[in-house]
């Protein structure tokens, strides 16, 4: 069995705005930094044999400053991306309440069909290994909720730079 950390990125400034990033890079603030230095300490006595992170900056970074501790490197992968929020990418997030959503988002299905990708591919990748994932707050709901078999509805939200563990 392979035992996935699967980690929230840091706090972005689009994150501290209220800003929909989806697949936009973005960058970690300050405390964004932090809350990652603070979780490499909580993982201080957590053999990890890989780092994997979602392709996008702010994941990245989040898993670098964790991953340069141990010296080790950070495999990126487009499955493990945010949510496509097509045209409500930018927009300030209490300003969507009520609005239809448009065609360009990526499907609920579409993203749960990736975040079983992203579990397969761990399991193949990396079998009987642990892993430290850091991803994003939808992408990581929706590989939990492919994982338990669930709505994503009915799973909880992670705060930045949270950790939850799966045994895939």
């Amino acid at each position: 069995m392979t035992k996935l950390y699967l980690a929230r990125h840091g706090q972005t400034a689009d994150n501290a705005a209220r800003i929909m990033q989806g697949q936009t890079h973005g960058r970690l603030t300050d405390m964004g930094k932090a809350q990652a230095v603070a979780l490499c300490g909580s993982l201080s006595g957590v053999h990890i044999d890989a780092f994997v992170a979602s392709d996008l900056k702010r994941a990245v970074d989040t898993a670098e400053i964790i991953a340069s501790r141990r010296n080790m490197s950070v495999e990126t992968t487009p499955l493990l991306r945010e949510r496509d929020w097509g045209s409500f990418t930018g927009r300030f997030i209490p300003s969507l309440a009520g609005e239809e959503w448009p065609d360009d988002i990526e499907t609920a299905d579409a993203l749960r069909e990736r975040a079983g990708s992203f579990l397969e591919y761990i399991r193949e990748r990396y079998p009987g290994m642990t892993v430290l994932a850091v991803g994003h707050g939808i992408i990581n709901k929706a590989v939990q909720a492919v994982y338990y078999n669930k709505d994503m509805k009915d799973i909880e939200r992670m705060d930045n730079a949270e950790v939850r563990v799966l045994m895939i």
